[in-house]
C-alpha cells in the first residue's frame, strides 16, 4: 500500500481489477482504494503474473503493507515477497532486477512509493520454514525482522526493561486517537509488535461495563461486527444494523469533532430578498456569451462571498496554534461542501479570487462532477480558506455549520422560497433565503463577522454590486 501523502496512514481496498493468474504490466491499474480523502486507483510497478491478492475487498490496510504479490522474471519469483509466499532460493539476482532499471513506481499525483520494496526482506523470512534449501536468498533478509523478534517480553507481553512498545506509526496514531496507552496493550503480532486489532481490543475492553472481566465483555462484539461489514442492509427481523466507520466518513467525523471542540464557533443569521439575484440568474442563462456554462444561484453566491472577502480581508485567515499567530491569507481557496455516496467532502477552488464569472462557473462544475464520481484528489481538499455549504438543496431553511478544520468561516445557504415580503411599502411574494455564517471567534470578532455577512447579503439583494464593488 503506497503512501499517497497528505499525512494518510491507511486505505480501504474498494475493488480489485485483477485476480491470481492474470498478467499485469508496469503502470496497469490493479485496484481502487479509498483513503480518508478520496478514492484513487493504484497502478502496479511490475511486469509479471499476479501470484496472490493478500487482502480482500473492504479491508482497511496500513500504508506499507504488502497487498499483492506478482511473479516476475523467468524464475517466476513473487515480487514483492509476501507472508506465506515461498520465494525460490535461486532468485537473488531476480529479486534485484527492478533496481538496475532505475525506475521508481509513481502513483500519479502523489509522488514516489517505495514501501512495498522496502518491506520485502521482512516478508521473506517465512521461506525458511517451508522445508526447502535456500542457501542464498534466506540468510540475506533474515536480519531485517531480527530486532522485532529479539526483545525478551515481560508479563504484559511488552519488551522488558521499560522499552517503548513495538508498533507501526499508523497503529501508534490509532492508539493516540482512541486514548489508549500502548504500554497497557497486550501485543499479539510477531516479535511482540502491537497490531491494530490489539488496540481496538484494548479500547473495547476499556469501554466494557464489566471492568473486572474486559475480555469476555469484548468477545461477543466480534461476531456481531462481521455480518455488519459484509451486509450492512437490514436483515428481516433485525432490530439494529451496525455500519463500520471508515474512509471518508471516518475522517469527516474526526475532523468535525476536532473542529467543534477546538475553534470557538459563533453563528450569525440574516434573512434577505434575493429576487433580483434570481432574475439575474435567468438573464445570464440566456446570455449567448455564457452558453454551455452552468449558471445557478450558487455561482452568484460564491462571487458575492469573494467580493465580501475583498472588502473584509481579515476574515480570510487561519490560527497557528504552535506559533500562536494569526495567518492572514492573501488568496481565497473557496471550499464547496459536497455530499457524495462515500460521505461529505469539501474540495476547494484554488485561487478563486482571481477567477472571472465564467472561470468560476467552469471550476464549480468541474468540482461537483469530480466529487460525484468519487474522483476528488486529496490535493483538491487541502488548503481551503473559506467554505460554502448549500443546505437549501435539501429544502432546509438554514443551519449552524461546523467549520472545516483550519478555516476561518463557513457559510450555509438555505432554501430560496417565494414568501410574503414587504417591498416598496407593499407585501409581495418575493424570493427569500436565510444565510448562516459560522466563524472562528479567535480570528473573527462579532463586528468583522457581521460586516462580512452583511456584505454578502448586500450583493445578493442588489446584484449590481457585483460590478460596483468589484
Amino acid at each position: 500500500m503506497p503512501d499517497v501523502g497528505e499525512g494518510l496512514t491507511e486505505a480501504e481496498i474498494l475493488k480489485w481489477y485483477v485476480q491470481p493468474g492474470d498478467t499485469v504490466t508496469d503502470g496497469q491499474v490493479v485496484c481502487e482504494v479509498e483513503t480518508a480523502k478520496a478514492a484513487v486507483e493504484l497502478p502496479i510497478p511490475f511486469d509479471g503474473t499476479v501470484h496472490a491478492l493478500l487482502f480482500e475487498e473492504g479491508t482497511t490496510v496500513d500504508v506499507g503493507q504488502v497487498i499483492i504479490s506478482v511473479q516476475t522474471g523467468p524464475g517466476g519469483e513473487p515480487e514483492p515477497a509476501a507472508p506465506g509466499v515461498e520465494a525460490p532460493a535461486a532468485a537473488p539476482e531476480a529479486a534485484e532486477e527492478p533496481a538496475p532499471e532505475g525506475r521508481q513506481p509513481v502513483l500519479v499525483g502523489y509522488g514516489v512509493s517505495q514501501s512495498s520494496t522496502k518491506r520485502r526482506p521482512r516478508k521473506a523470512v517465512p521461506a525458511a520454514q517451508n522445508g526447502t534449501a535456500a542457501p542464498a536468498a534466506v540468510p540475506a533478509p533474515a536480519p531485517a525482522p531480527a530486532p522485532a523478534a529479539a526483545p525478551a517480553l515481560n508479563g504484559s507481553g511488552h519488551a522488558a526493561g521499560g522499552d517503548r512498545p513495538l508498533a507501526k506509526p499508523p497503529v501508534r496514531k490509532l492508539a493516540k486517537d482512541l486514548g489508549i496507552d500502548l504500554a497497557s496493550v497486550v501485543p499479539t503480532g510477531e516479535g511482540g509488535v502491537v497490531t491494530r486489532e490489539d488496540v481496538h481490543a484494548a479500547a473495547a475492553a476499556a469501554l466494557a461495563p464489566q471492568a473486572a472481566a474486559p475480555a469476555p465483555a469484548a468477545a461477543p462484539a466480534a461476531p456481531a461486527a462481521v455480518p455488519a461489514q459484509a451486509a450492512p442492509a437490514a436483515e428481516p427481523g433485525a432490530r439494529e444494523t451496525r455500519i463500520p466507520i471508515k474512509g471518508v466518513r471516518k475522517a469527516t467525523a474526526q475532523a468535525m469533532v476536532g473542529s467543534a471542540f477546538t475553534a470557538p464557533h459563533v453563528t450569525e443569521f440574516i434573512t434577505l430578498d434575493v429576487t433580483r439575484t434570481m432574475k439575474l440568474v435567468q438573464e445570464l442563462k440566456a446570455d449567448p456569451d455564457l452558453a454551455g456554462l452552468r449558471i445557478n444561484p450558487l455561482l452568484l453566491i460564491a462571487k458575492a462571498v469573494l467580493i465580501a472577502v475583498r472588502r473584509n480581508p481579515d476574515v480570510n485567515a487561519s490560527w497557528d496554534e504552535a506559533a500562536q499567530e494569526i495567518v492572514l491569507k492573501h488568496y481565497v481557496n473557496l471550499g464547496i461542501a459536497a455530499a457524495t455516496p462515500r460521505g461529505l467532502i469539501v474540495p476547494n477552488i484554488k485561487d478563486a479570487h482571481t477567477k472571472t464569472l465564467p472561470e468560476l462557473s467552469e471550476a464549480l462544475s468541474s468540482l461537483v462532477a469530480t466529487a460525484r464520481d468519487g474522483k476528488t484528489s486529496p490535493a483538491d481538499m487541502q488548503g481551503g480558506t473559506l467554505t460554502i455549504t448549500n443546505v437549501g438543496v435539501f429544502g432546509v431553511d438554514t443551519g449552524t455549520p461546523i467549520l472545516n478544520p483550519g478555516e476561518s468561516a463557513i457559510l450555509a445557504v438555505g432554501a430560496i422560497r417565494l414568501q410574503p415580503w414587504v417591498h416598496k411599502g407593499k407585501v409581495k411574494p418575493r424570493h427569500v433565503t436565510t444565510l448562516a455564517l459560522s466563524f472562528d471567534h479567535r480570528l473573527v470578532d462579532g463586528e468583522l463577522g457581521s460586516k462580512f455577512l452583511a456584505d454578502i447579503a448586500a450583493v445578493l439583494e442588489q446584484p449590481r454590486r457585483l460590478v460596483t464593488w468589484s
